[in-house]
């Protein structure tokens, strides 16, 4: 496969200077105060006048984020399975999980705070919420698309249904199922940091609630690049599962993007 080019793999660091050069002009241009929108600059300043506790706080998340998706993984890929093997299941137990995704999740917190109070466990929990369902489609999505045709073939020469789920659709849910990670691991985040607003003293949810009650912007956003940075990484790290494991899966140079 032919490796990409220079340009190419320099993009993304072209696209945020980009877009860190139009920033910086807008607050210029258009004298935007900063307890608005704070200046790249000011961010940076941000960042390193309180790395401290950023780190510290990020790392609370982090914990709890994959605490939360490795909930997912586990029970999503579970019922995944369960309902790509029935069709019963599927059409029962699908419109019941599509209601309850549905659901905002800020309530789901309020509900998990009466029950298990303030702390790590809401957020573990509305991180597993949140995260689990694209997890449960792709799993299932990838076992029922099995081919009728094939299905009749492999019954002719014997093999049992059991066969049929183990030898052809878990390998052909595979690439469902690592491409539904990438997803799952930034839900992930976005649950654990709505509970930790909400409902815990720790966590980069909290030190952004904590900032905006002090007016401090900068350290806002300074949450939120951290944020990003975390996404990113877990991201790759599912991308890098993705191909090392279903490799195979992919014909296009966009391959576990």
């Amino acid at each position: 496969m032919r490796r990409p080019s220079l340009l190419l793999r320099l993009s993304p660091l072209l696209f945020l200077a980009g877009m860190l050069v139009v920033w910086q002009a807008a607050i210029v241009v258009f004298s935007i105060p900063p307890f608005v929108l704070p200046s790249p600059l000011a961010v940076g300043e941000a960042l390193v006048q309180y790395r401290g506790v950023i780190f510290q706080e990020s790392l609370y998340t982090l914990g709890t984020t994959l605490a939360g998706f490795g909930l997912a993984v586990v029970f999503g890929l579970a019922l995944g399975l369960i309902v790509g093997w029935s069709q019963t299941v599927y059409v029962g137990l699908y419109p019941l999980m599509v209601g309850f995704n549905a659901i905002p999740k800020v309530a789901v917190v309020l509900i998990l705070v009466l029950w298990f109070g303030i702390g790590i466990v809401p957020a573990t929990i509305t991180a597993f919420l949140i995260s689990f369902f694209p997890i449960v489609v792709n799993v299932a999505t990838g076992l029922a698309t099995i081919e009728p045709e094939m299905e009749d073939v492999l019954k002719a020469l014997g093999a049992s249904k059991l066969d049929i789920m183990r030898k052809v659709g878990i390998p052909r849910a595979l690439p469902y199922f690592f491409g539904s990670l990438k997803v799952a691991i930034t839900l992930a985040f976005v649950g654990s940091v709505i509970s930790e607003s909400i409902a815990s003293n720790h966590g980069i949810g909290n030190l952004m609630l904590q900032a905006q009650a002090q007016f401090k912007m900068p350290l806002i956003f300074a949450c939120l690049v951290a944020l990003a940075i975390l996404g990113i990484a877990m991201y790759a790290l599912m991308a890098w599962i993705e191909k090392r494991t279903t490799g195979w899966a992919h014909r296009s140079g966009f391959a576990a993007a």
